[in-house]
């Protein structure tokens, strides 16, 4: 069962607002309009975020739009979602983010090749302001300097 047609919904706010240390790849605990909302590009991660509940971790204000095509079936489109990850990487996660103040941000939501939906997440830490501009100016001037060498090759 091969996708022709590739789902990469990214998080770009979270790389601005975070400074990413460590990145992981989780499987999603999905209903089946879930699944085939995300299949047609029907789903948000930009105000989510992860959170433990026990020792379960999930993602919480993940948007996935109604499926269009069900009855009465259909799922909540801001309900939370349980992640699926090894115990030994939700036990260094759930240590981490108890004793250092760390917090976990999705960064990207996509199907794999056997067309199951998974979710990069990352351990980070939040920026300050000085370092948002800092990374606002870096940003600006790799453009500047790519359009400089651009009008000297023409």
């Amino acid at each position: 069962m091969k996708q022709t047609n590739t789902i990469n919904i990214k998080n770009k706010k979270a790389r601005f607002e975070y400074e990413i240390l460590d990145k992981y790849t989780a499987g999603i605990k999905l209903a089946g309009t879930e699944i085939k909302s995300i299949r047609e590009g029907k789903a948000s991660i930009a105000e989510s975020f992860c959170e433990f509940e026990g020792d379960e971790l999930f993602v919480i204000n993940m948007t996935i739009q109604e499926y269009s095509h069900a009855t009465y079936f259909n799922h909540n489109p801001k309900s939370s979602r349980k992640l699926l990850l090894n115990r030994r990487e939700l036990n260094k996660l759930l240590k981490e983010v108890r004793n250092s103040g760390l917090t976990i941000v999705p960064l990207r939501l996509f199907i794999n090749d056997r067309g199951l939906a998974k979710m990069q997440i990352a351990l980070a830490k939040g920026k300050k302001l000085y370092d948002k501009r800092e990374a606002i100016k870096d940003r600006d001037s790799k453009k500047r300097l790519g359009q400089i060498k651009k009008a000297f090759n023409n």
